[in-house]
């Protein structure tokens, strides 16, 4: 193999795993979108309900294979992260092409194993909530506009000499690169390879950067950049701890938190919701003008709702980034997030009501 060792070993303990198994799971995909299907998949990994994340999976690589490979890498980075880097390590293996995955037994034994692995493993939203931080928390504006003016060579010093995480995590985000349409910082051209050395400089260490280039070359988002960054401060505790789920309900045989706003049946549902006279749509339009309403309880539920994690494994830093993202990130003072965020919870099951119905409708269509 002409890959960095780091990376072989987890080409190996690929198909060491592959050949060891019992049996592979059936694949039995559904008749749901592809972007249900997707949301079902990571939502279901963030929950360790492999059952279901395996029938979206199984749908998506019957429908949108490409879209499959590149959610798991994603969910990987974004779900798992520091909660387990083997697994981290592993998913990147899968990634390395179809011709590979033919080779060691086919695309559904693969992504079988890999839904299997991440639905098991510990996990930790840290880089996706410092990413959230980076891009909306208001103190940072000036920090958004300044960095974004800089050439790469100076935002490099800046990352090597600054003791601020937010900081160097938004000085490699713009060494990376953000002149992509849709991303959410000002557009700065970047230099990938800078940006992997500068974590190499930064004492990454070997195997974690390896793991993490790969991820970055896979996905093209700078999640797994950040999964290394944050290795390097944050301590985990032992022992993972689950989040409080609201009471599972279903539509038919699909879960209702598969309907994010992210879903065209779920932002209209959450579009619907913000017309009734409900508790959390009345806070909404008092708090915020019409056309960013619909955005904004969908932030609401996908906190109350949808990035809730089973085997959470937390630490001081961690921790510290999760209470920011919940509360900080929502573009409105602390003390109305906390209610917002309440009220949410308490409308949940009108929330539910009116996702049955879209679901309904879009079945008889």
């Amino acid at each position: 193999m002409n890959e960095p060792e780091p990376l072989a070993r987890f080409y190996t303990d690929l198909v060491r795993r592959l050949a060891a198994r019992d049996h592979v799971p059936e694949g039995r995909p559904t008749t749901l979108s592809p972007w249900v299907a997707m949301s079902l998949l990571q939502k279901a990994v963030r929950r360790g309900r492999s059952d279901l994340a395996l029938r979206a999976a199984a749908t998506l690589l019957r429908d949108a294979p490409d879209r499959l490979w590149r959610r798991l890498g994603l969910i990987a980075f974004e779900d798992v992260g520091l909660g387990s880097l083997p697994t981290l390590g592993l998913t990147v293996a899968a990634l390395r092409g179809k011709r590979f995955r033919q080779a060691v037994g086919g695309d559904w034994p693969v992504a079988s194993l890999i839904v299997t692995e991440l639905c098991a493993a510990r996990k930790s939203r840290a880089a996706d909530e410092l990413l959230m931080a980076i891009e909306t928390l208001p103190h940072l504006a000036q920090q958004r506009r300044d960095f974004a003016s800089m050439t790469n060579a100076r935002l490099r010093l800046l990352a090597l000499t600054t003791n601020d995480l937010h900081h160097r995590a938004l000085a490699l985000t713009y060494i990376l690169g953000t002149d992509r349409p849709g991303h959410p910082l000002p557009a700065h051209r970047g230099e990938q390879a800078l940006a992997v050395d500068l974590l190499d400089e930064l004492g990454v260490a070997p195997t974690t950067l390896a793991i993490c280039r790969e991820g970055v070359k896979k996905t093209g988002e700078v999640l797994p950049l950040l999964v290394a960054l944050l290795a390097l401060e944050n301590g985990l505790r032992a022992d993972p701890t689950d989040d409080p789920m609201p009471p599972e309900v279903l539509i038919g045989d699909l879960p209702v938190w598969a309907l994010d706003q992210f879903t065209r049946e779920g932002k209209t549902a959450l579009t619907r919701l913000a017309t009734t006279n409900s508790a959390v749509a009345a806070m909404t339009a008092e708090m915020l003008p019409k056309p960013e309403r619909v955005r904004f309880l969908g932030r609401l539920l996908f906190r109350v709702e949808g990035s809730l994690l089973t085997n959470r494994v937390g630490g001081d830093l961690s921790d510290r980034l999760h209470a920011q993202q919940t509360f900080e990130t929502l573009g409105v003072a602390h003390r109305h997030a906390a209610q917002a965020l309440e009220l949410m919870r308490e409308d949940l099951p009108l929330l539910n009501c009116i996702r049955a119905a879209v679901m309904k409708e879009t079945s008889h269509g």
